[in-house]
């Protein structure tokens, strides 16, 4: 265990720009030890027998996924960049990839599944999703056992498990850790359409939202701020970079209506979310021109091919508030911008942008501001 998870603690930070300091966190967490120590004592591998399997529900960076490599296991998860890691590091430590299945969570979920690990996601909203799916494809004799920090495990967190599993209870906190157990009891499944729709009254659209897209019940403030201070120009090739539900790609699509415009996030559901966006909101021939990528940022794609990127950089991965994010954004944007091409950011003041910008790209221009948000313009020089 400990020789694994050491060299998972590698591939935590994927990219990071060469004069940052370096970062300290780690590749997993006190719920992934709680669940495989769980699993070992309680032998619940002999739950599985010959022909189940195990499924494991948002693995953050391979813990699970490698910890049980001898394991026919399906790993679920909404994060390209957890796949990734997952895939890297059961590489990285000679694990058996012949008997894994990785899969975003919009798939169907696999059946004839025996035991159940989950790792209690951030929102109650994507719970519930992936809890609903989860019921459709277990029995009574599945085993689930669910972990997260105890400040994650809420009593409507618990009762989302009543609903769709049946009775809960939950285990001691061990290093601030709680274990999960739901027995299933359920005969039918709780209709309920998870994800939701609302509307953007000036710009006459429908917005739909995947269980786990970032502000998905309105529209983020820092969005809306960018989406109003758009640049003037004839951009032809222009990126939504981290995209969530596309509104701000959305508002170039109109704002620049001959150009092509690339939505791209990390998250399945998002990406999704500005799919359906674009095809509800736009004409076919319109939305013809746009394209729609999970990916981790700009990574793989042509450098020197864009006239504008536009980004509203997160600062938080997973539960860890960190930079790391945005030092890769905007080198990968420096990279993929055509000469003169811009960058435009949207972010909070205290986030300190505008000097990474100027480190590199060797620019900053302050567009505007207000009390909470900072719109820079960072240009691609000869």
């Amino acid at each position: 265990m400990n020789e694994l998870l050491t060299i998972a603690e590698q591939n935590l930070i994927l990219h990071r720009h060469p004069r940052h300091k370096k970062e300290t966190l780690q590749a997993w967490d006190s719920a992934d030890e709680y669940l495989i120590n769980h699993f070992t004592e309680n032998e619940l591998e002999k739950q599985l027998g010959s022909d189940g399997q195990l499924l494991i529900i948002n693995d953050g960076f391979g813990a699970l996924s490698c910890f049980f490599q001898d394991l026919k296991r399906t790993t679920i998860t909404d994060s390209y960049l957890s796949l990734s890691s997952i895939k890297l590091n059961m590489q990285r430590n000679n694990c058996n990839e012949d008997n894994i299945l990785l899969q975003d969570c919009l798939q169907d979920f696999p059946e004839n599944v025996k035991v159940v690990l989950i790792k209690i996601p951030k929102t109650n909203s994507y719970l519930e999703y992936l809890l609903q799916q989860l019921a459709a494809v277990i029995s009574p004799d599945t085993i689930i056992v669910a972990a997260g920090k105890v400040n994650l495990i809420h009593n409507s967190t618990l009762e989302l498990f009543e609903k769709y599993i049946g009775s809960t209870k939950t285990s001691l906190a061990k290093k601030k850790s709680r274990l999960i157990f739901s027995l299933v009891e359920r005969q039918t499944i709780p209709e309920k359409e998870i994800a939701i729709t609302w509307e953007m009254e000036a710009q006459q659209w429908k917005i739909h939202n995947h269980a786990n897209v970032f502000s998905r019940n309105h529209l983020d403030i820092g969005g809306r701020y960018l989406m109003e201070h758009l640049p003037e120009g004839n951009f032809e090739k222009v990126v939504d970079l981290g995209c969530g539900n596309g509104v701000v790609g959305m508002t170039a699509m109109e704002t620049y209506p001959d150009a092509h415009v690339t939505f791209i996030d990390e998250s399945f559901m998002a990406v999704d979310s500005a799919r359906i966006n674009v095809i509800k909101n736009f004409e076919e021939e319109r939305s013809d021109n746009a394209r729609f990528v999970v990916n981790n940022g700009l990574l793989g794609f042509k450098g020197g091919s864009y006239d504008l990127i536009l980004c509203n950089p997160p600062f938080h991965q997973q539960q860890v508030i960190t930079d790391h994010i945005a030092w890769s954004m905007f080198n990968e944007a420096r990279f993929a911008l055509a000469d003169n091409g811009e960058l435009i950011i949207v972010g909070n003041r205290h986030l300190d942008y505008q000097d990474k910008l100027e480190r590199i790209f060797g620019n900053c221009e302050l567009v505007t501001e207000n009390k909470k948000f900072v719109i820079l313009r960072a240009v691609k020089m000869d």
